[in-house]
């Protein structure tokens, strides 16, 4: 039985301070992930950000993602490490992650930097679960 998962969110950061050079360490990151035909957990083709989107952008970066998988739910501790990898790596004040599984519902993950933002490098991640059963 295939069982489907989808997870999506977004990635924040603030665009006040040293925005050039956030965008770019940020678009580093994410760039250094693997192209989807390799099957990685994560890929650099489910990530998109609104970069220099002018007027739309007021306070705040958004990096989205979204993907689609067979059960991510039975490699969700791999999926986990690899996105805090990958956030270790870049600028941000608070990640969200969406889990939509067929077996298991609906969770919700919210990262949230110590001291208010995330520097490249840095361990300051904590890690809120929420689960939402419909």
């Amino acid at each position: 039985m295939n069982h489907e998962s989808i997870v999506y969110g977004c990635i924040k950061d603030e665009a006040e301070v040293d925005v050039a050079e956030r965008r770019r360490v940020n678009q580093l990151a994410l760039e250094g992930l693997a192209p989807a035909d390799t099957w990685p957990v994560l890929s650099r083709e489910m990530f998109s950000t609104s970069g220099n989107a002018g007027d739309i952008s007021f306070h705040t970066d958004v990096t989205h993602f979204g993907a689609s998988y067979q059960g991510i739910e039975y490699e969700w501790k791999l999926w986990l490490e690899q996105f805090e990898h990958l956030l270790r790596k870049m600028y941000w004040v608070s990640a969200t992650v969406h889990l939509e599984t067929d077996i298991s519902g609906t969770h919700t993950f919210v990262w949230e930097a110590d001291g208010g933002e995330h520097c490249p490098g840095h361990d300051n991640i904590a890690l809120r679960c929420e689960w939402v059963h419909e």
